[in-house]
């Protein structure tokens, strides 16, 4: 079990290996160097998340239909291939806009949306391949590892790509690329080598894990005034920590004229504050009530924010690593002290809101990267000075987590639990009714 678990945990890292260089190094080379709308970068990010609701999809089809006697494995190559084509491919479209943008455009968005369809693709895929081949009681552990494992690949795929730009042209740019995508795709390979059985008899029964719709999720939600204003609180909280992503790297390259291979590392720096805070909030909600993680977990991160956007009025870069390094530290235990928190609130449907915490998720990746990119190209025009315009974003996002702490104010996990009962009993008379 231990070698699957490190195999399944490969193809994890595979997959996000190939979205680091193209979320943050590319986003910067796009927004700076080819000084192309923060919005447009900011559509191509959201891609993955727009095509987010079709995992269910997938899944479900490929309970159904195994090829080659195999369920998940063809569906995480597929996902795999296109992850790595998608990355190999970016950096030379993108060129092509500032000569003729409308095709430039067009093939941007085609790369960009295989990138996302792979990424749906493979990460279903194996997420229920991971479940599959650790049984309930081994799945927690097996998804720990792959996402301590995926967080270190982050890390060094950073530190690895800021190494191969330590002299940047769009030529060492685009060859860097095709070597993290050619690491990936062994890495990949050997993760999927014999990791699934291979069914030699088809059967028409198949052990299918809950997969819900999210028109399902949400309607469901919808009914326990807990769990929406939870889900709210979610949304408000993942936009605001995380809709920073594809603005990190232009903003020093702006605000401070880092060159490529320096600001590729702050994706390094901010992944290792992520893994620390990970590991010490794992540990300290055993004895400090998780809500009250989550909230000092806001904190943190609301300074973070605080600090990048000051470091870019009084142009310290000191302050601005700073901010860096407590952003990632806020985000990482907030991530932690949340999904522990909803567990807690989830006794009784366990599958369907985690399924809403998957939705809150890729929803506000999706908004805070939008909102992101189109405020800070409309705060950047009104006040015609480029890095203010990312600086209003920062405090946006800071205002976003003071909306998120006045909600988790409001939330009661004895109440949520109440009511989740409640719409349990509700659906049981339904049934009941109906027979």
């Amino acid at each position: 079990m231990f070698l699957k678990r490190i195999q399944i945990s490969f193809i994890h890292v595979a997959v996000a290996m190939t979205l680091v260089p193209i979320n943050s190094t590319l986003n910067r080379v796009m927004i700076k160097e080819l000084a192309l709308s923060a919005t447009l970068v900011a559509i191509l990010a959201v891609l993955p998340y727009l095509f987010a609701p079709i995992q269910v999809a997938i899944g479900s089809y490929a309970d159904r239909h195994p090829i080659l006697g195999y369920r998940r494995s063809p569906y995480i190559l597929l996902g795999l291939l296109l992850n790595v084509a998608g990355l190999a491919i970016a950096p030379f479209v993108v060129f092509v806009m500032p000569e003729n943008f409308w095709f430039g455009l067009f093939l941007s968005m085609l790369v960009f949306g295989a990138w996302g369809m792979g990424y749906n693709f493979a990460a279903v895929s194996y997420l229920s391949l991971a479940s599959e081949i650790s049984g309930e009681k081994g799945r927690s552990k097996t998804i720990a590892v792959m996402f301590f494992f995926m967080i270190i690949g982050i890390i060094l795929t950073s530190t690895g790509l800021s190494h191969l730009l330590e002299t940047y042209t769009p030529e060492i740019l685009q060859r860097s690329f095709l070597i993290v995508a050619l690491v990936a795709l062994i890495l990949g390979l050997i993760g999927l080598i014999g990791l699934e059985p291979r069914q030699t008899q088809p059967s028409r029964e198949v052990n299918k894990e809950e997969r819900t719709p999210w028109k399902h999720i949400i309607h469901e939600v919808a009914g326990s005034s807990q769990a929406r204003r939870f889900f709210l609180y979610l949304t408000v909280l993942l936009a605001a920590i995380l809709g920073q992503d594809i603005l990190l790297e232009p903003f020093g390259a702006e605000a401070f004229h880092l060159p490529v291979n320096v600001t590729t590392r702050i994706t390094a720096i901010w992944g290792t504050a992520f893994l620390v805070a990970l590991l010490i909030a794992s540990f300290v909600d055993r004895w400090i009530p998780k809500k009250r993680v989550a909230q000092v977990s806001a904190y943190i991160a609301l300074t973070g924010f605080i600090l990048i956007a000051g470091s870019g009025v009084i142009e310290n870069l000191t302050v601005f690593y700073l901010g860096v390094i407590i952003l990632g530290f806020g985000t990482g235990s907030s991530t932690t002290s949340n999904l522990s928190l909803m567990l807690d609130m989830t006794t009784e449907r366990v599958g369907l809101f985690i399924g809403a915490w998957g939705v809150a998720n890729a929803l506000s990746r999706f908004l805070g990267t939008l909102m992101g990119g189109v405020l800070r190209d409309i705060s950047a025009q009104i006040l015609n000075n480029s890095v203010y315009g990312y600086i209003v974003v920062f405090i946006v996002e800071a205002g976003m987590l003071v909306i998120s702490l006045i909600l988790l104010r409001k939330i009661s996990v004895h109440n949520f639990q109440d009511q989740v009962k409640h719409i349990d009993l509700a659906e049981k008379a339904a049934y009941l009714s109906e027979s």
